[in-house]
């Protein structure tokens, strides 16, 4: 008698066990779209595996042990020598190794590789998106060293490894290695013109001596990293490896380690500088048309974490309300709820949707893709990113007061769900960027519309959003100032097309209604009632 005080009852099961990917019908339907029919079976292999190591107990035991022992750093060794090497968690290592070996580095080397490891982004974010941050950095890195040949032979094929080795050593010695990146500085964030590091030519002609401070490096653990200095020539790109080929260290002087509202396993840190060897990537003078190629990848990977954010709290929510059970019956066949829980799915989903469309353009890469990418890309990584933090915390709701305990893991997705708008440029850079890409590249707006224009005539509320959109692009004057509210609806009625395309028709519906066609509230759960709510849920049902 004395214990059935504390009997459990009316609780969810915990979710493990499941297989991340296949119950993921929007992302399973994109790879299927996305990929050549001759790589299908081996994808879906790859991460159908991927999907159940994600949802296993071992794998989100090692995700939160992560998160709550963040690295630290050691500047010194026992002797007083200045070593600046940051310490993780052994678990941070195991989930670090499993991106590797997933292929989230490797897209560049094989085919439809793209497409297959945005899918495998998606889900190992939900796993513990701290680790993203050096996957994305290494992927990202290969577009710029290869406008250097020499470099990308040596760095490539570390790089595309697909396998982990976090010891310091030379390059040479290591069958892979991650990269990091330093752009910005103390005095002018994302103004990266205003850099003050200085880079001395040597006499060899190929390589400089660095001199200066990043604010803000990204992965300071990585065997090499891209960053920008002021060399002879102007703003300049510069490959920093963490070791010489002798097998010294490089003057590497990690001063601090950020302490970050969420993004906690991971490392980010402010470094210094001294005569600090580095090789030249791309033309002086040209370090942002170097490195933008990368800037545009990592911003892709901005989009993917969030839309797995998402994917993730989405999952979460409806997992409790389809066991939990007020007021006589389940949540999930509450009406109201029903409501925020399709509500919450059909933005998810619209999310993804999209991140696949784009990642599918860079294995394309032919000039029409490339074009759309120039104005989809910061569109997406602002309208997406915006998104993210709204959904998390809608999501926690649903778990009412669960939702906020640590222990039931949602804490942890609203403080990363800021995140990605900031990296790789805020929310006006992104806005800014797009109305570049709408001055100066035509190319651009016509790939766009051509884009848009394959789902005209399929839905009266998305053909009448695309005929504004064109309107409010007729009206240059002012444009800067409301270049978030046009970047905005160039992402909305993105997804709006690619849903009524692609989504099953409840799901387009209900976006067309609520997003384009003003019939839903600012609030999620207010999705108009004549809709197919319970379908809408069941897509988001984990299995």
């Amino acid at each position: 008698m004395a214990g059935s005080t504390h009997t459990v009852t009316n609780q969810p099961p915990p979710l493990i066990g499941h297989d991340v990917y296949t119950s993921d019908r929007a992302l399973t339907a994109a790879v299927e779209r996305h990929l050549a029919p001759e790589l299908l079976d081996e994808a879906r292999g790859e991460l159908t595996a991927l999907g159940r190591t994600c949802g296993s107990r071992q794998v989100q035991e090692w995700a939160v042990l992560a998160n709550e022992n963040p690295p630290w750093l050691r500047t010194h060794d026992r002797y007083g020598r200045r070593i600046d090497e940051v310490e993780f968690h052994p678990s941070w290592h195991r989930l670090l190794g499993k991106g590797v070996a997933a292929g989230l580095t490797a897209a560049w080397a094989r085919p439809g590789g793209h497409v297959r490891r945005a899918a495998a982004f998606l889900l190992w974010t939900q796993v513990e998106a701290g680790n993203g941050c050096p996957l994305s950095m290494t992927h990202a890195a290969v577009p710029a060293l290869r406008t250097e040949p020499d470099l990308a032979a040596e760095w490539e094929p570390l790089l595309t490894s697909m396998i982990y080795e976090h010891e310091l050593r030379p390059a040479r010695q290591k069958a892979g290695a991650l990269f990091g990146m330093g752009m910005t500085e103390k005095q002018g964030g994302s103004d990266v013109r205003a850099n003050t590091t200085a880079a001395r030519p040597l006499p060899d002609g190929e390589s400089y001596e660095l001199t200066g401070h990043k604010w803000f490096c990204s992965a300071p653990m990585s065997d090499g990293f891209l960053v920008l200095a002021q060399a002879p020539g102007g703003l300049t790109c510069f490959l920093v490896p963490r070791v010489l080929a002798d097998g010294t260290r490089n003057v590497f002087l990690i001063q601090r380690l950020k302490d970050k509202l969420g993004n906690r396993s991971n490392a980010s840190a402010e470094v210094e500088f001294e005569r600090t060897w580095a090789r030249r990537v791309g033309e002086e003078g040209r370090g942002v048309r170097t490195i933008i190629d990368m800037v545009a990848a990592t911003r892709l990977d901005c989009v993917l974490g969030s839309a797995g954010l998402m994917r993730q709290a989405v999952t979460q929510a409806v997992h409790h309300c389809s066991h939990r059970e007020a007021f006589g019956g389940k949540l999930v066949d509450k009406p109201l709820m029903r409501n925020v829980l399709a509500d919450l799915a059909v933005e998810s989903e619209a999310a993804t949707t999209l991140a696949l469309r784009l990642a599918a353009a860079y294995d394309d890469g032919g000039e029409q893709e490339r074009a759309l990418l120039r104005i989809a890309v910061p569109a997406a990584k602002y309208w997406v990113t915006k998104r993210c933090a709204p959904v998390t915390i809608e999501a926690s709701e649903c778990l009412g007061g669960n939702g906020y305990v640590e222990e039931s893991g949602m804490p942890r997705l609203v403080r990363e769900s800021p995140l990605n708008s900031i990296w790789e440029g805020a929310g006006n850079v992104q806005a800014l960027d797009v109305l570049r890409a709408l001055q100066r590249e035509p190319a651009a707006l016509d790939a766009y519309l051509r884009e848009v224009g394959k789902a005209r005539g399929a839905d009266h509320r998305l053909d009448g959003a695309i005929k504004a959109l064109l309107t409010e692009l007729a009206d240059l004057e002012g444009i800067e100032a409301r270049a978030r509210r046009l970047t905005e609806r160039l992402a909305l009625v993105l997804q709006g097309s690619l849903l009524v395309r692609f989504a099953p028709p409840e799901v387009a519906d209900a976006f067309c209604a609520s997003r384009l066609g003003g019939d839903g509230g600012a609030a999620f759960g207010t999705l108009p009632h004549s809709l197919s709510l319970a379908s809408i849920v069941g897509r988001a049902l984990p299995t």
